[in-house]
């Protein structure tokens, strides 16, 4: 399958937690799961569910450009939100990234994020064409 390659988490819990933002084996990417939250912690646009989620997929396009890929090979999109009902505004950000794309997604409810500020998570998966 080949070599395997990682990005660093590059937040404050990632050596603890023990994760990378996205990993790499031959043409697979796997994205963990991303919010708005900077190298230092703080939260980026706290409550608000189009800015946190513009802002993880910038976030995810500078792991995964890392790892050679671009957004044209996302497969699938898996956004995770604290409150269904703010849906309008991530499948806004969705559709500003990947309306020509067209990966498979997900937009799922779920209790809570890790920092109360948090309204969104995202993974991703990639697979690159030979």
């Amino acid at each position: 399958m080949g070599e395997i390659r990682r990005v660093d988490g590059n937040r404050p819990w990632a050596p603890i937690v023990g994760y990378s933002r996205a990993v790499r084996i031959g043409n697979l990417i796997e994205v963990a799961g991303t919010s708005s939250t900077t190298r230092d912690g703080k939260v980026m646009f706290p409550n608000d569910a189009y800015g946190q989620t513009r802002y993880i997929f910038e976030e995810i396009e500078r792991a995964v450009k890392e790892l050679g890929a671009t957004y044209k090979d996302v497969i699938r999109t898996r956004v995770y939100m604290t409150n269904i009902d703010h849906w309008e505004g991530v499948a806004k950000a969705h559709g500003e990234f990947f309306a020509d794309i067209l990966p498979t997604s997900s937009f799922l409810e779920i209790s809570r994020l890790m920092l109360p500020e948090l309204c969104i998570e995202v993974e991703m998966t990639l697979y690159l064409q030979d």
